[in-house]
């Protein structure tokens, strides 16, 4: 098993299947084996059941069912621990950044990086169509800045995006040292990553921006809340001493 892809999915039955179909059928023209893992987060709507109705046209597609909500950055983990892929990426079930925006990050891993996160904010990268300003202004770039202070991830600008893949090895060393479960999952992943030594890569993506997207703001306050949890636990060197 070469690639794995985890999708979380929460109330997600009108926008799973398309999601699911199109990676399986970018997927089946490439020369690698490959796994789809969607995990449920308690969904209650048809989520599950969409899934299940899929297996039979979908190719080593696989069904994490938790019946109670977790969070974003638990089911994440839980599915990257599942994967059996050399390569594990997890990507949002809106399809914001399509599977083919893979073949950009493949190559790096070759390279010797660890870590090939997608990003929205570097040089290179579409936004289609492009954020609104209010959104950019406070839940981008105000979230990357609280970031970068509270939790010292200088040098990366997009942590926030959708579009993470892991070798196997940094998955498995990093995920099950995470507290966070849910929206502020992605910069404790990532400062866990540079703690343990890992080499991380920042490639720009296609985004198409998705107005059902469910981040408001009362969610960006519950983030920056887990960010100080994030410090507090650096602090007391809760994820293990930088190698």
């Amino acid at each position: 098993m070469y690639l794995s892809v985890v999708i979380p999915a929460y109330n997600e039955e009108k926008r799973l299947p398309k999601t699911l179909l199109d990676i399986d059928k970018y997927l089946r023209k490439q020369n690698y084996e490959y796994e789809i893992i969607a995990v449920s987060d308690g969904s209650k709507d048809r989520t599950v059941e969409t899934v299940r109705e899929l297996e039979p046209r979908i190719r080593n597609l696989k069904l994490i069912d938790n019946k109670e909500n977790h969070g974003k950055g638990f089911v994440v983990r839980q599915g990257l621990l599942a994967a059996k892929g050399e390569i594990r990426l997890f990507t949002d079930a809106d399809n914001s950044t399509s599977i083919d925006q893979i073949e950009k990050i493949l190559p790096f891993f070759k390279e010797g990086f660890d870590v090939v996160i997608g990003s929205r904010d570097i040089k290179g990268a579409v936004l289609d169509p492009p954020q609104p300003f209010l959104r950019k202004m406070i839940l981008g770039k105000g979230f990357r800045l609280l970031t970068h202070i509270i939790c010292g991830t200088w040098g990366i600008l997009d942590t926030q995006c959708g579009f993470k893949a892991f070798t196997s090895k940094a998955a498995d060393d990093i995920l099950p040292r995470c507290r966070i479960d849910r929206w502020a999952f992605d910069p404790e992943i990532l400062i866990i990553g540079k703690k343990l030594g890992y080499k991380i890569k920042e490639v720009p993506v296609i985004w198409v921006n998705d107005i059902e997207s469910k981040v408001k703001l009362k969610g960006m306050i519950r983030m920056a809340f887990d960010l100080i949890r994030i410090r507090r636990n650096l602090i007391a060197y809760k994820y293990g001493r930088k190698k």
